[in-house]
């Protein structure tokens, strides 16, 4: 199991290229024994690593591609997205505002279709990875409204930042940052997913 509960450690392992899918003798993985034991920390690390490796492939053109789909200027901030923890929408949101590179509309658009690919991907590989590919389908989400206010909004991604923070009159209540979390989910393309299906189940009766 995870060296009991060092995140720093547990991700150094990872970076080191640690197997995240390799069961023990009683067929669990590190996350399973880490959840097991209480270890939260750990599991949210692990669940959320993603090699940049990973990531970089998309930089190199594939096949008959002339131009490969990540322009390699956009892996760094994209894979610091890609691997953080914090998944409030308005994090997400000032991650992309805070980088230059990122906050314009082609490079969002490259993006968010990388990300989709890498969602496909989690979902059609043999050891299927819901969170992760759940994970991917948000933050492509997040983008594509990112990109929507880039085009439309005179105040850009500080009017995305207000809509999402600001709240109703009568408790303050964020309604459209619950709209945006509800429609991602609604949206994602692989409805046999049981991560979908216990989203939906626990969030279908809440009134918003």
């Amino acid at each position: 199991p995870p060296n009991s509960g060092n995140k720093e450690i547990t991700w150094m392992m990872l970076e080191a290229g640690a197997e995240t899918d390799v069961v023990n003798s009683v067929g669990r993985t590190a996350a399973q024994m880490a959840a097991f034991v209480g270890q939260h920390d750990c599991v949210t690390v692990i669940n959320n690593f993603f090699p940049r490796e990973r990531l970089d492939y998309y930089t190199k053109p594939q096949g008959l591609d002339k131009e490969p789909k990540l322009p390699v200027k956009l892996a760094g901030p994209l894979h610091k997205i890609i691997t953080t923890t914090n998944m409030h929408p308005v994090k997400i949101v000032l991650l992309v505002k805070e980088n230059p590179l990122l906050a314009e509309v082609e490079a969002l658009q490259k993006c968010y279709r990388v990300l989709d690919l890498i969602c496909e991907k989690c979902m059609k590989q043999k050891d299927m990875n819901e969170v992760l590919a759940m994970k991917m389908h948000y933050i492509s989400c997040i983008f594509q409204k990112c990109i929507t206010f880039l085009k439309e909004r005179e105040d850009k991604l500080d009017g995305l930042i207000k809509s999402l923070l600001k709240g109703r009159e009568k408790d303050g209540f964020p309604v459209y940052q619950e709209k945006l979390i509800r429609e991602s989910i609604r949206k994602f393309p692989y409805c046999e997913a049981t991560l979908l299906q216990q989203l939906v189940r626990s969030i279908a009766p809440v009134e918003i």
